[in-house]
């Protein structure tokens, strides 16, 4: 016969009550982090697979090296809407084409990616 945990190695009827606290630590909806926090935790060097899906729903937006990128998350986080149309009129920020995947799928490009729900902001890494 072949020896499997028992029960209480699963803990097998536990309730909710029981589940340690800890697990709180992995709920967005309380994370305490500042704004600037959040945004560092939240970003960090990518290829074009991980940008594809968000190219495709529409939810990708491309951050010219110009501008950085962090201040660029902080205006979307804080509904600074007057900035990111600004930045959006310049050329700074654009909604990427097929062209710009072309060009990135080319020459195998990485970049700084940056979750701004419900966005993703890109930079290009040099």
């Amino acid at each position: 016969m072949i020896e499997g945990p028992s029960n209480s190695e699963f803990n097998v009827g536990r309730s909710k009550s029981d589940i340690p606290s800890k697990l709180s630590d992995y709920n967005p909806a309380e994370d305490n982090l500042s704004d600037l926090e959040k945004l560092e935790k939240y970003s960090g060097d990518v290829d074009w697979s991980y940008l594809r899906p968000h190219y495709e729903s529409g939810s990708m937006i491309y951050v010219d090296p110009a501008l950085d990128l962090k201040t660029a998350g902080l205006a979307f986080t804080n509904d600074d809407s007057d900035q990111v149309q600004a930045w959006l009129k310049s050329g700074d920020l654009v909604q990427p084409c097929d062209l710009h995947v072309e060009h990135w799928k080319k020459n195998d490009t990485h970049f700084n990616a940056m979750i701004v729900r419900p966005f993703v902001l890109a930079q290009p890494i040099s």
